[in-house]
């Protein structure tokens, strides 16, 4: 006979066909005792009023947000009727779910993605413009979150570490630890450095990934002296083993892929994060990971109020090579799901969901492949970055220097470009004007448009969606750049698909959350990323963060909270500069002098 565990509902008790999950294997994880008892508890609980929620009392004990990484908003609807019982359906059925959520920015990459969650800023309020930049000092890009005077824990060798000292905002873990003391836990799991380091913030207790070789976790010494031991102990367990040579089966028993030992691209042995990375197994290591740190660092148990986000990597490494509408990735949110109904009923067994707050969200969307948008009639296309890169260099050097080819393009990210401020000053061209003809090239080669640093740094962009787009892009780490607008359905590559677009293939995310405070239902309201740790961070009781422009999301939170939240949802300020003749793309300006 199946066992089945009710649970409450924002509102209240548990009612009549309230179910997180109905299995009969469900009873190796609960014995019939102790789902009876775990059912007292919540229903008692949920009793209480919902008032007392702050992070000052420890309530809620534990705040999860879980990050998919290249998630796209439009795959919750896609594969609903699919997902299982306590997975995405735990948000869908049981929380509150917008359906309406954009990133408000252009760079939608992984760094400032993550970055973005939880400081409820964009790139012009935390800094983080990409997963890496050039830096004009040391001639070379560096990585968003790389860090020289740290070192890796972790694994043998004396390797650099990272931290988020690049971070120009705090995050909503930093305010959590400022408001307690220091008492509150907050933690950071992912694959990628970047996407464990930025979410955890300055003053996060540790963030941990994982080396790309061999699978073990490393943290830095930014954050202690040693590892821990039971992260110790988990990798010389060697726990990542049990990943390598197996076969991912979809639904109907096809083998998808296998994770069997083969040789890289360099010719040497391919590594865990290459071979094992773009499967669901890869999701299953880090939630194995997540429910050791949860229960050897007993978050949820303290004073205070603990935070751990938990960001998916594996979606992203497969994405990027099948795109977003192949059998493959409908299998992997599939297996995904399955993954995280087993994550949180772990969570519910180990600190109740009466003490729990759960957040659902993703860095960024994906275009689809060029080749599967190219048959629907979709203009779409990939360009080589190496051969856009040559040419910009070719249409550059007939400019300025006709007698001699220079290199005035030192890195290429599509649709961004870094300069090359020494060949442009060896000409006498100032940064300006360099920005300017580099733009003008790019249009040459296809782009549609692009801005300037120097114009995003003094706020000169139209008072249209777009430009507004852009000004929240702005960085001023990565020395002289031009961020192109490339036309829809262009990536920057002749393999696979990409993202870093401001259109909504790549802004439209998820955004979802699960807990007493939260209303039942998807919200058709407009939401954007930055809501997220505004919304918490209120719900807590604690300072926004530093740099939030989010809005507190008041039509999805419970009545019981605030009387407030029973009217309309209040319209977001535009934030936008005021119109002026002066505010104008670069590109519009140059073809309005051009006019005779």
């Amino acid at each position: 006979m199946a066992t089945t565990l009710a649970f409450p509902g924002p509102s209240g008790l548990g009612r009549p066909g309230d179910r997180l999950y109905t299995t009969d294997a469900m009873n190796a994880f609960f014995p019939r005792a102790i789902a009876r008892a775990l059912l007292y508890a919540l229903t008692c609980a949920s009793f209480a009023t919902h008032s007392f929620a702050s992070a000052y009392n420890g309530h809620p004990k534990l705040v999860v947000i879980i990050v998919i990484d290249q998630f796209r908003g439009d795959y919750l609807e896609r594969y609903r009727d699919q997902f299982i019982e306590g997975g995405f359906r735990l948000f869908l059925d049981r929380g509150a779910y917008f359906t309406d959520c954009n990133y408000d920015y252009a760079n939608t990459r992984t760094a400032p993605g993550h970055a973005t969650l939880l400081t409820g800023a964009y790139s012009n309020g935390h800094g983080i413009i990409a997963n890496e930049w050039w830096d004009p000092r040391k001639k070379h890009m560096v990585t968003s979150v790389e860090d020289e005077t740290t070192k890796l824990l972790g694994i043998a060798g004396d390797m650099k570490g990272a931290s988020p000292r690049n971070l120009m905002a705090s995050t909503l873990g930093d305010e959590l630890k400022l408001a307690t003391g220091g008492k509150a836990r907050v933690f950071g799991v992912a694959l990628k450095d970047r996407a464990a380091i930025l979410p955890a913030g300055w003053s996060g207790d540790a963030a941990y990934w994982i080396d790309q070789k061999s699978g073990a976790w490393v943290t830095s010494t930014y954050y202690r002296g040693d590892l821990p031991k039971w992260a110790e102990d988990f990798n010389t367990g060697n726990r990542a083993s049990k990943y390598w040579d197996r076969e991912w089966r979809d639904a109907d028993g096809n083998v998808l892929r296998t994770t069997a030992h083969r040789a890289g691209k360099d010719g040497s042995d391919a590594g865990f994060y290459e071979v094992v990375g773009s499967t669901p197994f890869a999701n299953d290591y880090e939630f194995e990971f997540a429910r050791e740190l949860i229960s050897n660092e007993q978050l949820g148990v303290g004073a205070g109020t603990d935070l751990l986000t938990v960001s998916l990597s594996a979606n992203d490494i497969l994405g990027h090579q099948v795109g977003p509408d192949s059998p493959e990735m409908r299998a992997m949110a599939l297996a995904l799901d399955k993954g995280l109904a087993d994550f949180f009923t772990f969570l519910g067994r180990q600190i109740g969901f009466a003490n729990l707050w759960i957040a659902l969200s993703a860095d960024h969307g994906i275009a689809p492949l060029p080749s599967v948008a190219s048959k629907l009639r979709v203009p779409a296309q990939g360009l080589s970055s190496d051969d856009l890169k040559k040419q910009l260099n070719k249409t550059l050097s007939a400019k300025f220097s006709p007698a001699k080819s220079s290199d005035y393009v030192s890195a290429l990210d599509y649709p961004m470009i870094w300069l090359n401020d020494e060949a442009f000053t060896a000409h006498k061209i100032k940064e300006e004007d360099a920005e300017h003809a580099t733009g003008e090239a790019m249009k040459q080669a296809g782009m549609r448009g692009y801005f300037t640093r120097t114009q995003l740094a003094e706020g000169q962009a139209p008072n249209t969606e777009l430009g507004h787009r852009y000004l929240n892009s702005y960085s001023s780490e990565g020395g002289w750049y031009v961020m192109g607008v490339p036309a829809p359905y262009t990536v920057g590559s002749t393999k696979g698909t990409d993202h870093a677009t401001p259109y909504t293939y790549d802004t439209h995310v998820p955004l979802a959350f699960y807990g007493l405070p939260f209303q039942l239902g998807a919200f058709r309201t407009h939401a954007e990323p930055v809501d997220l740790a505004v919304t918490l961070a209120s719900l807590l009781g604690v300072n926004a963060p530093t740099h939030a422009v989010g809005r507190v999301l008041t039509e999805a939170l419970a009545p019981a909270h605030h009387a407030e939240n029973i009217a309309p949802a209040p319209v977001r300020s535009p934030r936008r500069p005021k119109p002026s003749a002066e505010f104008k793309p670069a590109a519009l300006v140059a073809s309005q002098e051009s006019r005779p």
